[in-house]
């Protein structure tokens, strides 16, 4: 994995450290409370625009909160219209979330083979399948929707056009600025981690 070597790559703009105005400083506070650091565009594009554009972005993430489709299912569009781009910093973030929600990693160490993973129901690569062809051709042929269709409502298919368009935002935000990997994963592990090991001294304290 080059993850590591890809926060070694310099933006296009340097990060602000110290931002200007009440609320972006606690934008840096609130998002270092998160996720343990501040994020990379945060530093890099929003502390630039006024502070309404970042409220924008903020907003779009809260609006999933909306959505009808499972969260697994909407981290798994996410995830896979990001590693079409080649968004480092979004797959990052994606994973680091799914961690956090105790989700099953290896669906998403198998997005790569999701067509012929038996972790993946038909629905799913119905899905991922428009998801892929929507991001990589800018385009969808009448067979692949009309098979997404047979699985999902018009609701759920204007759910994951969203997904998509949304995640297409974010992607464009930091491959446009070089933003990669803010190692969220790493420190969501470690954040688990000394959780698990509390729990399993107790279970052998319970033991003996």
């Amino acid at each position: 994995m080059n993850a590591k070597k890809e926060t070694n790559v310099d933006t296009f703009l340097s990060p602000i450290e110290q931002p200007r105005g009440l609320i972006m400083k606690l934008a840096y506070y609130f998002t270092r409370r998160q996720f343990g650091k501040v994020l990379t565009p945060l530093k890099v594009h929003s502390a630039r625009l006024p502070t309404a554009f970042g409220l924008f972005y903020q907003r779009v993430g809260k609006l999933d909160k909306k959505l009808t489709l499972p969260p697994e299912m909407v981290l798994l569009v996410r995830e896979q219209v990001a590693r079409v781009n080649v968004c480092t910093f979004c797959t990052d973030i994606g994973r680091s979330f799914a961690i956090k929600a105790s989700m099953n990693e290896a669906r998403f160490d198998a997005l790569d083979e999701y067509r012929t993973s038996a972790l993946f129901t038909d629905a799913e690569r119905a899905a991922l399948d428009y998801a892929t062809e929507l991001t990589k051709d800018k385009k969808v042929n009448p067979d692949t929707f009309a098979r997404l269709s047979r699985y999902y409502s018009e609701r759920a298919i204007c759910e994951i056009v969203w997904l998509v368009a949304s995640e297409h935002l974010y992607n464009m935000t930091n491959i446009g600025l070089n933003i990669h990997s803010d190692l969220l994963c790493d420190i969501s592990r470690r954040k688990i981690r000394p959780q698990g090991d509390t729990r399993l001294m107790e279970a052998k304290a319970s033991v003996l």
